[in-house]
């Protein structure tokens, strides 16, 4: 079993650094990860907060159907989840459409991932 078909139906994106996500095939969910938070801009005075997405995508990088709210933690109240969350669903929203590899389309459709988009931690 390919490491590429492996973390997909594991489903869980893990993140390294990868520059110019936007504009690179990608190859790997390492990359499709990276490609993702490289978008995420957490909003002000939300500190030690995150939020996990669930999602999945079609062959062409975009997604099939919006995303869904896996986990949350973010301190205040209901308008403050609120606009995490948004923002969260935002930055996906901002990188799409994904450039995926020939390899990584062809196996991607379906596949559910999870990916959490955090702030600083204090």
């Amino acid at each position: 079993m390919s490491t590429a078909r492996f973390l997909m139906m594991a489903g869980v994106l893990s993140v390294v650094p990868f520059p110019s996500a936007a504009t690179a095939s990608l190859n790997g969910m390492n990359e499709v990860g990276a490609a993702l938070l490289a978008c995420w801009t957490p909003p002000a005075n939300s500190d030690n907060s995150s939020v996990t997405l669930s999602f999945s995508f079609k062959r062409d990088g975009t997604l099939i159907g919006p995303p869904k709210t896996t986990a949350i933690h973010v301190a205040g109240d209901d308008k403050a989840r609120k606009a995490y969350v948004d923002a969260a669903i935002k930055a996906l929203n901002d990188c799409l459409p994904l450039s995926l590899s020939p390899t990584l389309a062809q196996g991607i459709p379906g596949n559910v991932f999870t990916l959490q988009f955090s702030s600083p931690k204090k």
